[in-house]
Order: C-alpha cells, then sequence, then structure tokens
C-alpha cells in the first residue's frame, strides 16, 4: 500500500474543549493544537454575537482545589486542558483587568513594594517601571511582607519576600536580601499563578487576599502547590501581576498591542471590533441640510441637553403608544433598566462583589442591583482604586412623575439608564466615570 506523501496529510489533529458561561451553560469548541487562547475567545464571541472589546478570557477553573486563573492570550489552550484534572474546567468570561496595568501601572505596582524605587529616592521615574519589566536584562524587583501556609499544617507564616525573575524568595532573617538568606520557594518558569476563590476559613488564612503558585507541569497535588496570603488587594494584585510580566515579559505587551495577531487565519471566526474613544467625538448639528461640527462648547452642551431631552420624550411615547398594554411613563422608568447588561436585579452584595472582583478590579468597574434594604431603591456597585463601593440609588416624585438619584435629588434622571448615561460621561459625585459594564454571557 503506498505510504502518504507529507503533501497528502492536509488535516490537522483537532481536540474537544468545553466551554462554560458563568449562568452554567457550556459549549463544545473543536479546535486544533495551535489554537491560542486568544484564539478561542474570538470564536466564543463571533458564535455567542457578543462585542469584541479585548477584553474576554478564558479562565482555568478548579472546583475541588478552589483555584482559578486567567490564560494569557498567547498560550495553547490544547496544552493547557492536557494539565487539567477531570473535575476542572475552562469559563468563558470578562476580564477587564487583563492588560490595565500597561495603561495605569502606578494603581498596580505601589513604590514601597518595588526595590528600586525605594533605592533611588525617587530619582528614577516611575514611567520606566513597565520599561524594565519588559527588558530581559534588567530585574525589577517586588518585596514585601507574604503569609506563607505551612506544608501539610493550617498554621501561616509571615515572611518577608523578593519576587525576581529567577523566581520567589523568602527571607530567613527579617528583611536581608543578602544571598546566604535567601531561600528559593517558586520558580516562574514552571508555575502559574491561581487566585484562591475559597473563603478564608477553609485554608484558616489571616486575610481574604489569597493566591497560589501552582506548578504547571502534569497534574499536580495539594503539597505541590504554595498558598500565600496578602495584607491588603493592592498588594495581592502587585505580585500577581508582577508574576505574569516577570514570566511573559514581551509577550504580554505584544498581546496587548496586537489585539488582532492572527486575524487573517480566523477570518470565518472574527466579530467586527468596536473601540470608540470619548476624546474622539464631536458635537454635530443636523438641523440643517448638511451637518455642521459644533466649536462651540455652550453651544454643544445647549444641543445636547435639547437633543436628550427631544430623545427621552420621542422614546417614552413610543413605548407607551407601542405597548399592547399601555403603561404610564413613571411606570415605565421603574422596569426600563432591566434589560441593560449592567443590571442583575435582586443580587446579593456578595455576589456583586464576587462578579466585580472576577471581572477585574479597575477604575470604573459597574453593576446596578436591586437594594436589598429598601425595595423601591437600587444600589451602583463601582470598583476604584481597587475598593468595591456602594451608592444607594433613590426615586423622588416630583410633579405627579418618578426620578432617581444619587445624590440625594441635587441630580435627578427619569430612569435608570438615563443615569447610567450621565455618570459615563461626568464623574459627579462619584470616585470616577462609569467605564465598564460588569455583565454575564449566555454561551
Amino acid at each position: 500500500m503506498p505510504s502518504c506523501s507529507p503533501d497528502c496529510c492536509l488535516f490537522q489533529a483537532v481536540e474537544i474543549v468545553k466551554v462554560w458561561s458563568e449562568d452554567g451553560a457550556g459549549k463544545v469548541v473543536e479546535i486544533p493544537a495551535d489554537m491560542t487562547a486568544r484564539d478561542v475567545c474570538q470564536l466564543l464571541v463571533y458564535k455567542s454575537h457578543c462585542l469584541d472589546d479585548n477584553a474576554w478570557t478564558l479562565v482555568e477553573h478548579h472546583p475541588i482545589l478552589g483555584l482559578e486563573r486567567c490564560l494569557e492570550d498567547h498560550e495553547l489552550v490544547v496544552q493547557v486542558q492536557a494539565s487539567m484534572t477531570s473535575d476542572s474546567k475552562f469559563l468563558f468570561r470578562k476580564n477587564y483587568a487583563k492588560y490595565e496595568f500597561f495603561r495605569n501601572p502606578l494603581n498596580f505596582f505601589p513604590e514601597q513594594m518595588v526595590a528600586w524605587c525605594q533605592e533611588s529616592d525617587g530619582t528614577i521615574p516611575q514611567s520606566q517601571l513597565l520599561q524594565n519589566f519588559l527588558n530581559s536584562s534588567s530585574c525589577p524587583e517586588i518585596q514585601g511582607y507574604l503569609h506563607l501556609k505551612e506544608p501539610g499544617r493550617k498554621s501561616w507564616k509571615k515572611l518577608y519576600m523578593f519576587l525576581r525573575r529567577s523566581g520567589l524568595y523568602y527571607s530567613t532573617k527579617g528583611t536581608s536580601k543578602e544571598p546566604r538568606h535567601l531561600q528559593l520557594l517558586s520558580d516562574l518558569e514552571d508555575s502559574n499563578i491561581f487566585t484562591i476563590i475559597t473563603g478564608r476559613k477553609l485554608h484558616n488564612a489571616p486575610t481574604d487576599f489569597q493566591f497560589c503558585i501552582k506548578p504547571s507541569k502534569g497534574r499536580s497535588d495539594c503539597k505541590e502547590m504554595k498558598m500565600l496570603c496578602a495584607e491588603e488587594e493592592q498588594s495581592r494584585t502587585c505580585w500577581m501581576t508582577a508574576f505574569r510580566l516577570l514570566k511573559y515579559g514581551l509577550v504580554l505587551y505584544q498581546s496587548y498591542n496586537i489585539p488582532q495577531q492572527r486575524k487573517s487565519d480566523l477570518l470565518p471566526f472574527s466579530a467586527p471590533v468596536r473601540s470608540v474613544s470619548e476624546n474622539s467625538l464631536v458635537a454635530m448639528d443636523f438641523s440643517g441640510r448638511t451637518g455642521r461640527v459644533i466649536d462651540n462648547p455652550v453651544e454643544a452642551q445647549s444641543a445636547a441637553l435639547e437633543e436628550g431631552q427631544t430623545w427621552r420624550k420621542r422614546s417614552q411615547r413610543m413605548n407607551v403608544l407601542g405597548s399592547p398594554s399601555p403603561l404610564h411613563p413613571s411606570s415605565l422608568s421603574t422596569v426600563i433598566h432591566r434589560t441593560q447588561v449592567w443590571f442583575h436585579g435582586r443580587i446579593m452584595r456578595e455576589e456583586a462583589h464576587r462578579m466585580i472582583i472576577h471581572q477585574g478590579q479597575v477604575d470604573g468597574l459597574f453593576l446596578l442591583r436591586d437594594s436589598q434594604s429598601n425595595p423601591k431603591a437600587f444600589v451602583l456597585t463601582l470598583c476604584h482604586h481597587q475598593k468595591i463601593k456602594h451608592f444607594q440609588i433613590l426615586p423622588c416624585e416630583e410633579d405627579g412623575q418618578v426620578f432617581f438619584s444619587l445624590d440625594d435629588s441635587a441630580t435627578k434622571f427619569t430612569d435608570l439608564i438615563h443615569l447610567v448615561e450621565f455618570y459615563q460621561l461626568n464623574r459627579g459625585v462619584l470616585p470616577c466615570k462609569l467605564k465598564h459594564p460588569c455583565t454575564t454571557v449566555a454561551l
């Protein structure tokens, strides 16, 4: 029987991978061995009709171990699946913090945790921080106290640690970094860093800010994992971000800079990408035969207010008249928000926290939910400086119409959509603008 020539071998082996959404739905996809996590996300974005804003990620989830991590865009999914246990699975989720440290590094790397920032007494600008991380010849060092879970015991030991390109070390003598006092805890090359998603009680952890370094080769068990705990959220984020940067370096920067790196290979699966900067928008006047740009800021603001009021009246009238059983405008204003991706109904405060944490604690990540304490009120849950804050939105009635406000009626809105749109453009009383809606997707 004649042997098959290399030119005849046109078929590439494919693997079956099942991906789950946060609502529990699953989708089976066939992927080739060289398909990256970014490729799979683009495929799922296309199949699920989502907007591709480059924030989608595949999450490696280990429910029994209580661990999860976002795959890097360049990682091969088949290789990652080969090291996972039978109970592990992939989740499809947004993670707005995936590359946020490139846009705003000062939020991710406090001066006191970066060794050379301390040693230079401020003479080296922090703008060089990321450049040094990406430069293979330089070696930024992250330092600080971490709690380490002692092997085979439930007790934790507080140690001063140093994260370098060669690995994570702890000092056997206080804060000394002399080579004779440093012990290697874990290397970076053959390990991955995970967030511990189980409560602190399970591991008797001293704080809620747990993470774990787990060997990436083979199906490792708990004995090989290094369980760590930081004092605060910003500290944990710093350690985990630095781990990624020191391990992958320039590869992360390339993934951040070239979101459509392999788009030509996935033309049938590529979803349209829409990215509009606030600074690229201009005010236009279409009242005449041709449109014109409005240069005067006062005129632009006046036109925007007039257009907004006209649109609100028109949309309310259309909704009321077009409904089979007409609703009063004030009744409509109390339910229209339920169609929005940022509204999550009667979820508990703890669930809102979980969703924000899972999608990346970046400035402006938000959701709205029903208030648990006041059935007529709502709550805006917002992330700022890696802290989650809650703002109550109260209804108020004026001339028989219901309005909503989160600043004691100083600024009132006819419905929650109007409120969200306003705070997406204006900070107002909030610590930052609403930038990223915290959403869930059904596959």
